[in-house]
Protein backbone atom coordinates (compact mmCIF):
# COMPACT_ATOMS: atom_id res chain seq x y z
CA UNK A 1 0.00 0.00 0.00
CA UNK A 2 2.81 2.38 0.87
CA UNK A 3 4.54 1.54 -2.41
CA UNK A 4 1.42 2.35 -4.43
CA UNK A 5 0.73 5.55 -2.50
CA UNK A 6 4.28 6.75 -3.12
CA UNK A 7 3.95 5.92 -6.81
CA UNK A 8 0.82 8.00 -7.28
CA UNK A 9 2.22 10.88 -5.22
CA UNK A 10 5.00 11.20 -7.80
CA UNK A 11 2.39 11.69 -10.54
CA UNK A 12 1.92 15.25 -9.34
CA UNK A 13 5.35 16.12 -10.73
CA UNK A 14 4.26 14.84 -14.17
CA UNK A 15 1.29 17.19 -14.52
CA UNK A 16 2.11 19.70 -17.24
CA UNK A 17 0.63 21.48 -20.25
CA UNK A 18 -0.28 18.12 -21.73
CA UNK A 19 -2.71 17.46 -18.89
CA UNK A 20 -4.17 20.96 -19.08
CA UNK A 21 -4.62 20.94 -22.87
CA UNK A 22 -5.95 17.36 -22.97
CA UNK A 23 -8.57 18.21 -20.35
CA UNK A 24 -9.53 21.35 -22.26
CA UNK A 25 -9.93 19.38 -25.51
CA UNK A 26 -12.17 16.82 -23.82
CA UNK A 27 -14.25 19.61 -22.27
CA UNK A 28 -14.70 21.41 -25.55
CA UNK A 29 -15.45 18.46 -27.81
CA UNK A 30 -18.96 17.83 -29.09
CA UNK A 31 -18.09 14.17 -29.51
CA UNK A 32 -17.55 11.38 -27.02
CA UNK A 33 -14.52 10.16 -25.13
CA UNK A 34 -13.32 6.74 -26.34
CA UNK A 35 -11.03 4.96 -23.87
CA UNK A 36 -9.01 1.98 -25.07
CA UNK A 37 -6.37 -0.39 -23.78
CA UNK A 38 -5.42 -4.05 -23.58
CA UNK A 39 -4.83 -6.45 -20.70
CA UNK A 40 -4.92 -4.84 -17.27
CA UNK A 41 -5.00 -1.42 -18.92
CA UNK A 42 -8.28 -2.39 -20.59
CA UNK A 43 -9.80 -3.05 -17.17
CA UNK A 44 -8.64 0.38 -15.99
CA UNK A 45 -10.11 1.85 -19.17
CA UNK A 46 -13.50 0.34 -18.35
CA UNK A 47 -13.44 1.88 -14.89
CA UNK A 48 -12.51 5.27 -16.37
CA UNK A 49 -15.44 5.04 -18.79
CA UNK A 50 -17.79 4.29 -15.90
CA UNK A 51 -16.50 7.31 -13.97
CA UNK A 52 -16.63 9.66 -16.95
CA UNK A 53 -20.18 8.62 -17.86
CA UNK A 54 -21.44 9.09 -14.32
CA UNK A 55 -19.90 12.54 -14.04
CA UNK A 56 -21.14 14.10 -17.25
CA UNK A 57 -18.56 13.09 -19.87
CA UNK A 58 -20.13 10.73 -22.45
CA UNK A 59 -17.67 7.87 -22.90
CA UNK A 60 -17.27 4.45 -24.49
CA UNK A 61 -14.82 1.61 -23.99
CA UNK A 62 -12.95 0.21 -26.98
CA UNK A 63 -10.88 -2.94 -26.50
CA UNK A 64 -7.60 -2.48 -28.35
CA UNK A 65 -7.54 -5.96 -29.85
CA UNK A 66 -11.21 -5.85 -30.91
CA UNK A 67 -10.71 -2.43 -32.49
CA UNK A 68 -8.82 -3.87 -35.44
CA UNK A 69 -11.55 -6.46 -36.02
CA UNK A 70 -14.43 -4.07 -36.65
CA UNK A 71 -14.93 -2.07 -33.46
CA UNK A 72 -13.15 0.94 -34.93
CA UNK A 73 -16.54 1.63 -36.48
CA UNK A 74 -17.74 3.07 -33.17
CA UNK A 75 -15.39 6.07 -33.49
CA UNK A 76 -17.02 9.22 -34.85
CA UNK A 77 -15.41 12.35 -36.28
CA UNK A 78 -15.39 14.53 -33.15
CA UNK A 79 -14.60 11.79 -30.65
CA UNK A 80 -11.46 12.05 -28.56
CA UNK A 81 -9.51 8.89 -27.83
CA UNK A 82 -7.55 7.98 -24.70
CA UNK A 83 -5.20 5.04 -25.15
CA UNK A 84 -3.79 3.43 -22.01
CA UNK A 85 -0.62 1.34 -22.02
CA UNK A 86 2.21 1.00 -19.52
CA UNK A 87 4.88 0.24 -22.11
CA UNK A 88 3.25 1.96 -25.07
CA UNK A 89 5.02 -0.57 -27.29
CA UNK A 90 2.82 -3.67 -27.25
CA UNK A 91 2.06 -5.22 -30.67
CA UNK A 92 -1.62 -4.34 -30.44
CA UNK A 93 -0.82 -0.69 -29.67
CA UNK A 94 1.60 -0.47 -32.58
CA UNK A 95 -1.12 -1.69 -34.92
CA UNK A 96 -3.86 0.45 -33.38
CA UNK A 97 -2.20 3.88 -33.13
CA UNK A 98 -1.69 4.44 -36.90
CA UNK A 99 -5.30 3.38 -37.51
CA UNK A 100 -6.57 5.83 -34.91
CA UNK A 101 -4.48 8.65 -36.36
CA UNK A 102 -5.84 7.88 -39.82
CA UNK A 103 -9.29 9.01 -38.63
CA UNK A 104 -7.86 12.38 -37.57
CA UNK A 105 -9.20 12.16 -33.99
CA UNK A 106 -7.32 13.70 -31.08
CA UNK A 107 -5.32 10.94 -29.36
CA UNK A 108 -4.33 11.16 -25.69
CA UNK A 109 -1.81 8.66 -24.33
CA UNK A 110 -1.72 7.53 -20.73
CA UNK A 111 1.56 5.67 -20.55
CA UNK A 112 4.50 4.88 -18.33
CA UNK A 113 6.94 5.28 -21.21
CA UNK A 114 7.06 8.78 -22.68
CA UNK A 115 9.45 7.71 -25.48
CA UNK A 116 7.23 4.83 -26.59
CA UNK A 117 5.51 4.28 -29.92
CA UNK A 118 2.21 5.32 -28.34
CA UNK A 119 3.64 8.49 -26.82
CA UNK A 120 5.29 9.58 -30.06
CA UNK A 121 2.09 9.01 -32.01
CA UNK A 122 -0.21 10.87 -29.63
CA UNK A 123 -1.28 14.50 -29.51
CA UNK A 124 -1.00 14.65 -25.72
CA UNK A 125 0.92 12.43 -23.32
CA UNK A 126 -0.11 11.93 -19.68
CA UNK A 127 2.90 10.46 -17.92
CA UNK A 128 2.16 7.60 -15.48
CA UNK A 129 5.72 6.36 -15.07
CA UNK A 130 6.41 4.34 -11.91
CA UNK A 131 9.84 3.34 -10.61
CA UNK A 132 8.81 -0.23 -9.76
CA UNK A 133 5.73 -2.35 -9.28
CA UNK A 134 4.57 -3.29 -5.81
CA UNK A 135 4.72 -6.89 -7.02
CA UNK A 136 7.66 -8.67 -5.28
CA UNK A 137 9.07 -9.75 -8.64
CA UNK A 138 8.37 -6.36 -10.24
CA UNK A 139 6.21 -7.83 -12.97
CA UNK A 140 2.49 -7.87 -12.14
CA UNK A 141 0.85 -4.49 -12.90
CA UNK A 142 0.18 -2.94 -9.49
CA UNK A 143 1.70 0.51 -9.05
CA UNK A 144 1.38 1.13 -12.80
CA UNK A 145 -2.34 0.33 -13.02
CA UNK A 146 -3.04 2.35 -9.89
CA UNK A 147 -1.22 5.30 -11.47
CA UNK A 148 -3.36 4.93 -14.61
CA UNK A 149 -6.51 4.83 -12.52
CA UNK A 150 -5.55 7.94 -10.57
CA UNK A 151 -4.73 9.85 -13.75
CA UNK A 152 -8.16 8.98 -15.10
CA UNK A 153 -9.80 10.12 -11.87
CA UNK A 154 -7.85 13.38 -12.06
CA UNK A 155 -9.22 14.01 -15.54
CA UNK A 156 -12.77 13.20 -14.44
CA UNK A 157 -12.60 15.47 -11.39
CA UNK A 158 -11.16 18.37 -13.37
CA UNK A 159 -13.92 17.98 -15.95
CA UNK A 160 -16.49 18.03 -13.15
CA UNK A 161 -15.03 21.27 -11.88
CA UNK A 162 -15.04 22.79 -15.36
CA UNK A 163 -18.70 21.81 -15.86
CA UNK A 164 -19.69 23.01 -12.40
CA UNK A 165 -21.11 19.53 -11.88
CA UNK A 166 -23.48 19.53 -8.90
CA UNK A 167 -25.09 16.81 -6.74
CA UNK A 168 -28.32 17.27 -8.70
CA UNK A 169 -26.44 16.48 -11.91
CA UNK A 170 -24.88 13.43 -10.30
CA UNK A 171 -28.34 12.23 -9.30
CA UNK A 172 -29.50 12.31 -12.92
CA UNK A 173 -26.94 9.61 -13.75
CA UNK A 174 -27.55 7.63 -10.55
CA UNK A 175 -31.35 7.35 -10.22
CA UNK A 176 -31.29 3.85 -8.78
CA UNK A 177 -30.22 2.54 -5.40
CA UNK A 178 -29.65 4.34 -2.13
CA UNK A 179 -27.46 7.03 -3.66
CA UNK A 180 -30.00 8.02 -6.27
CA UNK A 181 -32.81 8.06 -3.75
CA UNK A 182 -30.87 10.29 -1.38
CA UNK A 183 -30.39 12.80 -4.17
CA UNK A 184 -33.79 12.52 -5.87
CA UNK A 185 -36.49 11.15 -3.56
CA UNK A 186 -38.93 13.71 -2.17
CA UNK A 187 -41.59 13.47 0.51
CA UNK A 188 -44.36 13.58 -2.11
CA UNK A 189 -42.99 10.39 -3.67
CA UNK A 190 -43.60 8.50 -0.42
CA UNK A 191 -47.06 9.79 0.55
CA UNK A 192 -48.71 9.73 -2.86
CA UNK A 193 -50.85 6.69 -2.02
CA UNK A 194 -50.81 6.88 1.77
CA UNK A 195 -53.87 7.45 3.96
CA UNK A 196 -54.58 10.82 5.59
CA UNK A 197 -55.66 10.33 9.20
CA UNK A 198 -57.54 13.37 10.51
CA UNK A 199 -60.01 14.32 13.22
CA UNK A 200 -61.81 17.49 14.25
CA UNK A 201 -60.98 19.24 17.54
CA UNK A 202 -64.29 18.06 19.08
CA UNK A 203 -63.82 14.42 18.10
CA UNK A 204 -64.06 12.07 21.08
CA UNK A 205 -60.89 10.33 22.18
CA UNK A 206 -62.51 6.98 21.43
CA UNK A 207 -62.97 8.00 17.79
CA UNK A 208 -59.44 9.41 17.75
CA UNK A 209 -58.15 5.98 18.75
CA UNK A 210 -60.23 4.37 15.99
CA UNK A 211 -58.82 6.80 13.42
CA UNK A 212 -55.22 6.15 14.45
CA UNK A 213 -55.78 2.38 14.44
CA UNK A 214 -57.63 2.34 11.11
CA UNK A 215 -55.06 4.43 9.20
CA UNK A 216 -52.16 2.47 10.74
CA UNK A 217 -49.72 5.38 10.85
CA UNK A 218 -49.59 5.78 14.63
CA UNK A 219 -50.78 9.36 14.38
CA UNK A 220 -53.59 11.64 13.29
CA UNK A 221 -53.71 15.30 12.40
CA UNK A 222 -56.24 17.56 14.10
CA UNK A 223 -57.93 19.74 11.47
CA UNK A 224 -60.11 22.78 12.14
CA UNK A 225 -61.58 24.70 9.18
CA UNK A 226 -59.06 23.05 6.87
CA UNK A 227 -56.19 24.23 9.10
CA UNK A 228 -53.77 21.94 10.90
CA UNK A 229 -53.95 22.86 14.58
CA UNK A 230 -52.36 19.83 16.20
CA UNK A 231 -51.28 16.22 16.15
CA UNK A 232 -52.11 13.19 18.27
CA UNK A 233 -49.77 10.21 18.32
CA UNK A 234 -50.26 6.77 19.78
CA UNK A 235 -47.75 7.89 22.41
CA UNK A 236 -50.09 10.73 23.41
CA UNK A 237 -52.88 8.15 23.79
CA UNK A 238 -50.77 5.92 26.04
CA UNK A 239 -49.71 8.81 28.24
CA UNK A 240 -53.31 9.98 28.56
CA UNK A 241 -54.49 6.51 29.60
CA UNK A 242 -51.78 6.38 32.25
CA UNK A 243 -52.90 9.70 33.70
CA UNK A 244 -56.70 9.25 33.67
CA UNK A 245 -59.25 6.68 34.77
CA UNK A 246 -61.89 7.80 32.27
CA UNK A 247 -61.77 9.31 28.80
CA UNK A 248 -65.48 9.84 28.27
CA UNK A 249 -65.30 13.62 28.57
CA UNK A 250 -62.12 14.14 26.55
CA UNK A 251 -61.85 15.34 22.94
CA UNK A 252 -59.03 15.61 20.45
CA UNK A 253 -58.19 19.19 21.34
CA UNK A 254 -57.68 18.18 25.00
CA UNK A 255 -54.85 15.78 24.28
CA UNK A 256 -53.34 17.03 21.02
CA UNK A 257 -49.85 18.49 20.71
CA UNK A 258 -49.96 21.96 19.21
CA UNK A 259 -47.54 23.26 16.56
CA UNK A 260 -46.59 19.88 15.08
CA UNK A 261 -43.48 19.56 12.95
CA UNK A 262 -44.41 20.17 9.32
CA UNK A 263 -42.66 19.55 6.01
CA UNK A 264 -43.75 20.33 2.48
CA UNK A 265 -44.28 17.61 -0.09
CA UNK A 266 -41.28 18.99 -2.02
CA UNK A 267 -38.89 18.39 0.90
CA UNK A 268 -36.09 15.95 0.08
CA UNK A 269 -36.57 12.62 1.83
CA UNK A 270 -33.10 12.77 3.34
CA UNK A 271 -33.87 16.22 4.83
CA UNK A 272 -37.11 14.89 6.30
CA UNK A 273 -35.12 12.05 7.84
CA UNK A 274 -32.77 14.57 9.46
CA UNK A 275 -35.75 16.37 11.03
CA UNK A 276 -37.10 13.09 12.41
CA UNK A 277 -33.70 12.29 13.92
CA UNK A 278 -33.13 15.78 15.29
CA UNK A 279 -36.44 15.78 17.20
CA UNK A 280 -36.48 12.04 17.99
CA UNK A 281 -39.90 11.59 16.39
CA UNK A 282 -41.24 9.04 13.92
CA UNK A 283 -43.89 11.02 12.01
CA UNK A 284 -44.13 14.34 10.20
CA UNK A 285 -47.24 16.14 9.02
CA UNK A 286 -46.97 17.04 5.33
CA UNK A 287 -48.46 20.40 4.44
CA UNK A 288 -48.29 22.59 1.34
CA UNK A 289 -49.20 26.22 2.02
CA UNK A 290 -51.38 25.14 4.91
CA UNK A 291 -53.10 22.33 2.99
CA UNK A 292 -52.91 18.96 4.73
CA UNK A 293 -51.31 16.41 2.40
CA UNK A 294 -50.72 13.45 4.66
CA UNK A 295 -48.29 11.88 7.10
CA UNK A 296 -44.70 10.83 6.49
CA UNK A 297 -43.62 7.97 8.73
CA UNK A 298 -40.04 6.99 9.48
CA UNK A 299 -40.88 3.52 8.16
CA UNK A 300 -41.66 5.04 4.75
CA UNK A 301 -38.08 6.31 4.54
CA UNK A 302 -36.57 3.09 5.86
CA UNK A 303 -38.47 1.06 3.24
CA UNK A 304 -36.85 3.13 0.51
CA UNK A 305 -33.44 2.02 1.76
CA UNK A 306 -31.75 5.43 1.84
CA UNK A 307 -30.31 4.78 5.33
Amino acid sequence: MLSESEAITKLIDFLDENFYEATQRIYETKGRLIVTGIGKSAIIAQKMVATFNSTGTPSMFLHASEAIHGDLGMIQNEDIIICISKSGNSPEIKVLVPLLKRFGNTLIAITGNITSFLAKGSDYVLNTTVDTEACPINLAPTNSTTAQLVMGDALAVCLMEMRDFKPEDFAVYHPGGALGKKLLLRVKDMIEHSLKPMVAPETSVKKVIFEISEKRLGVTAVIDNDKIIGIITDGDIRRMLNDRDTIADLTAKDIMSKNPKLVSSETMAVDALNILEDFSITQLIVSDNGEYKGVLHLHDILKEGIV
